[in-house]
């Protein structure tokens, strides 16, 4: 196989395409959270790169003709976020209080954790920021010293683990209220996370999307403190 077809647009686009339509397959058939769409996805790919030696970069080509789409995409949970507008208006201070806990807990167990295991500030810094989106964790940690690629690792790792095990523990702890499962999983997992959350329930798609946000200042003003 010629090795421009690999650095060809079109070539990752349809690779990032068939190997989540592989996963929803696979999960249509297993049902199971460990058999999330996404990160059998994820694993596909890397298997797949890693056996035929495709360099990340040629892969990229295509990749970036989805992270064009993303803001859109992330844009259009407003909708979402506007039809719900009257419940998340009433339970304002809940939601602003769940968020904030939640980031400090991320934020205080990772710093805690990561000095008991005497890591160094450079990835202490790195995997602080690791429940909110991909960019402010890269710029947050890039500009203190520590690694915008480590960083962006935890986040996506942090995402698709919300993800597959958001049901459940929501299961396990009997926690109901879909406000406070979307709250829970947006404060905890970002974006990848609340895709989950929307899957969920519409409830639970808005209010993990106002997380978002908010979790990310949270986390960015105590980040601060801590860094």
């Amino acid at each position: 196989m010629p090795a421009s077809l690999f650095s060809h647009p079109l070539f990752g686009l349809a690779e990032c395409i068939l190997a989540y339509s592989l996963g929803l397959w696979i999960n249509r058939k297993i049902r199971s959270p460990l058999t999330n769409p996404l990160c059998l996805a994820i694993a596909a790919l890397i298997a797949a790169h890693y056996l035929a030696g495709i360099p990340y970069g040629d892969f990229n080509q295509g990749g970036r003709v989805l992270t064009m789409l993303l803001p859109p995409a992330i844009a259009g949970l407003a909708v979402i976020v506007h039809r719900q507008r009257s419940l998340l208006r009433t339970a304002l201070l809940p939601l602003l209080a769940g968020c904030v806990a939640g980031s400090a807990a991320s934020v205080a167990s990772v710093y805690l954790l990561g000095r008991a295991l005497g890591l160094d500030r450079a990835l202490l810094v790195s995997l602080l920021p690791k429940s909110v989106t991909a960019p402010i964790a890269a710029s947050l940690a890039s500009g203190h010293g520590g690694a915008a690629s480590i960083a962006a690792a935890a986040v996506i790792f942090t995402g698709m683990l919300g993800s597959v095990a958001a049901p459940f523990l929501c299961r396990l702890f009997r926690v109901t209220d879909p406000l406070i499962q979307g709250v829970a999983i947006g404060t905890s997992s970002h974006a990848v996370g609340t895709a989950r959350a929307v899957e969920l329930g519409e409830v639970q798609g808005a209010a993990s999307s106002v997380a978002i946000a908010i979790a990310g200042l949270a986390t960015s003003c105590l980040f601060l403190l801590l860094a």
